[in-house]
Protein backbone atom coordinates (compact mmCIF):
# COMPACT_ATOMS: atom_id res chain seq x y z
CA UNK A 1 0.00 0.00 0.00
CA UNK A 2 2.71 2.48 0.95
CA UNK A 3 6.37 2.58 1.86
CA UNK A 4 5.60 3.40 5.51
CA UNK A 5 3.65 1.31 7.97
CA UNK A 6 -0.03 2.10 8.23
CA UNK A 7 -2.85 0.96 10.47
CA UNK A 8 -5.77 -0.88 8.90
CA UNK A 9 -9.28 0.04 10.02
CA UNK A 10 -9.60 -3.42 11.62
CA UNK A 11 -6.51 -2.84 13.78
CA UNK A 12 -7.04 0.83 14.58
CA UNK A 13 -7.21 1.92 18.20
CA UNK A 14 -7.65 5.17 20.09
CA UNK A 15 -7.63 8.39 18.08
CA UNK A 16 -6.88 6.55 14.83
CA UNK A 17 -9.97 4.33 15.28
CA UNK A 18 -12.05 7.39 16.15
CA UNK A 19 -10.95 9.32 13.06
CA UNK A 20 -11.33 6.25 10.85
CA UNK A 21 -14.90 5.98 12.13
CA UNK A 22 -15.61 9.55 11.05
CA UNK A 23 -14.02 8.95 7.64
CA UNK A 24 -15.97 5.74 7.05
CA UNK A 25 -19.16 7.43 8.15
CA UNK A 26 -18.65 10.29 5.74
CA UNK A 27 -17.38 8.52 2.63
CA UNK A 28 -18.02 4.84 3.21
CA UNK A 29 -14.42 3.61 3.57
CA UNK A 30 -10.96 4.68 4.73
CA UNK A 31 -8.90 5.53 1.63
CA UNK A 32 -5.21 4.68 1.48
CA UNK A 33 -4.59 8.42 1.41
CA UNK A 34 -5.93 8.70 4.96
CA UNK A 35 -4.30 5.46 6.15
CA UNK A 36 -0.98 7.04 5.21
CA UNK A 37 -1.38 9.39 8.20
CA UNK A 38 -2.19 6.65 10.73
CA UNK A 39 1.32 6.63 12.17
CA UNK A 40 0.67 10.20 13.34
CA UNK A 41 -2.77 10.24 14.98
CA UNK A 42 -2.69 14.01 15.57
CA UNK A 43 -1.81 14.72 11.94
CA UNK A 44 -4.49 12.26 10.78
CA UNK A 45 -7.05 14.10 12.90
CA UNK A 46 -5.90 17.51 11.65
CA UNK A 47 -6.02 16.43 8.00
CA UNK A 48 -9.48 14.91 8.46
CA UNK A 49 -10.78 18.02 10.22
CA UNK A 50 -9.59 20.12 7.30
CA UNK A 51 -11.16 17.77 4.74
CA UNK A 52 -14.40 17.77 6.74
CA UNK A 53 -14.45 21.56 6.75
CA UNK A 54 -14.12 21.75 2.98
CA UNK A 55 -16.68 18.97 2.46
CA UNK A 56 -19.21 21.22 4.20
CA UNK A 57 -17.98 24.53 2.78
CA UNK A 58 -20.88 26.96 2.36
CA UNK A 59 -19.67 28.58 -0.88
CA UNK A 60 -16.72 26.70 -2.37
CA UNK A 61 -18.64 23.98 -4.20
CA UNK A 62 -17.73 20.32 -4.35
CA UNK A 63 -16.99 20.45 -8.12
CA UNK A 64 -14.83 23.56 -7.72
CA UNK A 65 -12.77 22.04 -4.90
CA UNK A 66 -12.42 18.68 -6.67
CA UNK A 67 -11.31 20.43 -9.87
CA UNK A 68 -8.77 22.47 -7.90
CA UNK A 69 -7.37 19.28 -6.35
CA UNK A 70 -7.32 17.40 -9.66
CA UNK A 71 -5.55 20.18 -11.56
CA UNK A 72 -3.08 20.90 -8.75
CA UNK A 73 -2.31 17.19 -8.48
CA UNK A 74 -1.80 16.94 -12.23
CA UNK A 75 0.94 19.59 -11.96
CA UNK A 76 2.45 17.69 -9.02
CA UNK A 77 2.24 14.39 -10.92
CA UNK A 78 0.29 12.72 -8.11
CA UNK A 79 -1.51 9.95 -9.94
CA UNK A 80 -3.44 8.92 -6.84
CA UNK A 81 -4.98 12.35 -6.33
CA UNK A 82 -5.64 13.02 -10.00
CA UNK A 83 -7.49 9.73 -10.34
CA UNK A 84 -9.36 10.09 -7.05
CA UNK A 85 -10.63 13.56 -7.97
CA UNK A 86 -11.41 12.54 -11.54
CA UNK A 87 -13.57 9.75 -10.15
CA UNK A 88 -15.27 12.16 -7.76
CA UNK A 89 -16.04 14.61 -10.57
CA UNK A 90 -17.38 11.84 -12.83
CA UNK A 91 -19.37 9.99 -10.15
CA UNK A 92 -20.63 12.89 -8.05
CA UNK A 93 -20.59 15.98 -10.27
CA UNK A 94 -21.64 14.33 -13.54
CA UNK A 95 -18.55 15.35 -15.48
CA UNK A 96 -17.74 13.31 -18.56
CA UNK A 97 -14.40 11.78 -19.43
CA UNK A 98 -14.16 14.35 -22.23
CA UNK A 99 -14.68 17.21 -19.75
CA UNK A 100 -11.96 15.79 -17.50
CA UNK A 101 -9.54 15.48 -20.42
CA UNK A 102 -10.34 19.00 -21.61
CA UNK A 103 -9.87 20.48 -18.13
CA UNK A 104 -6.53 18.72 -17.72
CA UNK A 105 -5.40 20.10 -21.06
CA UNK A 106 -6.84 23.59 -20.57
CA UNK A 107 -8.23 24.53 -17.13
CA UNK A 108 -10.18 27.41 -18.69
CA UNK A 109 -12.40 24.82 -20.37
CA UNK A 110 -13.96 23.61 -17.10
CA UNK A 111 -17.76 23.44 -17.19
CA UNK A 112 -18.19 26.17 -14.55
CA UNK A 113 -19.99 29.45 -14.42
CA UNK A 114 -17.90 32.61 -14.73
CA UNK A 115 -17.57 33.03 -10.96
CA UNK A 116 -16.23 29.53 -10.22
CA UNK A 117 -14.01 29.49 -13.32
CA UNK A 118 -12.41 32.78 -12.27
CA UNK A 119 -11.70 31.38 -8.80
CA UNK A 120 -10.21 28.19 -10.24
CA UNK A 121 -7.92 30.08 -12.60
CA UNK A 122 -6.86 32.48 -9.84
CA UNK A 123 -5.96 29.60 -7.54
CA UNK A 124 -3.95 27.84 -10.25
CA UNK A 125 -2.11 31.07 -11.04
CA UNK A 126 -1.44 31.60 -7.33
CA UNK A 127 0.32 28.26 -7.15
CA UNK A 128 2.22 28.78 -10.38
CA UNK A 129 3.39 32.38 -9.89
CA UNK A 130 2.00 33.95 -6.71
CA UNK A 131 4.12 37.09 -6.87
CA UNK A 132 2.75 37.90 -10.31
CA UNK A 133 -0.84 38.22 -9.10
CA UNK A 134 -1.87 41.81 -8.56
CA UNK A 135 -4.77 43.52 -6.84
CA UNK A 136 -6.74 43.75 -10.07
CA UNK A 137 -7.20 39.96 -10.05
CA UNK A 138 -8.55 40.13 -6.49
CA UNK A 139 -10.81 43.00 -7.48
CA UNK A 140 -12.16 40.90 -10.35
CA UNK A 141 -12.97 38.06 -7.94
CA UNK A 142 -14.63 40.51 -5.55
CA UNK A 143 -16.72 41.86 -8.44
CA UNK A 144 -17.96 38.32 -9.08
CA UNK A 145 -19.04 38.02 -5.44
CA UNK A 146 -16.11 36.22 -3.81
CA UNK A 147 -15.04 37.39 -0.36
CA UNK A 148 -11.47 37.65 0.88
CA UNK A 149 -12.10 34.70 3.20
CA UNK A 150 -13.33 32.50 0.35
CA UNK A 151 -10.36 33.46 -1.82
CA UNK A 152 -7.94 32.74 1.02
CA UNK A 153 -9.57 29.38 1.72
CA UNK A 154 -9.47 28.34 -1.96
CA UNK A 155 -5.79 29.24 -2.26
CA UNK A 156 -5.03 27.49 1.03
CA UNK A 157 -6.91 24.39 -0.11
CA UNK A 158 -4.75 24.23 -3.23
CA UNK A 159 -1.53 24.88 -1.31
CA UNK A 160 -2.42 22.15 1.18
CA UNK A 161 -3.08 19.85 -1.76
CA UNK A 162 0.52 20.39 -2.93
CA UNK A 163 1.68 19.17 0.48
CA UNK A 164 -0.59 16.11 0.29
CA UNK A 165 0.68 15.31 -3.21
CA UNK A 166 4.25 15.46 -1.93
CA UNK A 167 3.44 13.08 0.92
CA UNK A 168 1.57 10.64 -1.32
CA UNK A 169 4.28 10.67 -3.99
CA UNK A 170 7.04 10.26 -1.39
CA UNK A 171 5.46 7.23 0.23
CA UNK A 172 3.94 5.87 -3.00
CA UNK A 173 0.45 5.09 -1.83
CA UNK A 174 -1.44 2.61 -3.95
CA UNK A 175 -4.72 3.26 -5.70
CA UNK A 176 -7.78 1.97 -3.86
CA UNK A 177 -10.68 3.64 -5.65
Amino acid sequence: MTMIATVSPENAQGKVAEVYGHISGAIGFVPNAMKTYSSSPTLLENIWNQISYYMQHPSLSFPLLAAIRMLVSAKQECEYCVGFNEAMLINHADWTHDQIAAALKDPASVPFNEKDKAMLLYVLDALKAPKQLDKSRLDALHALGWSDGEILEAVHHAAQNVAEDMVFNTFRISVDY
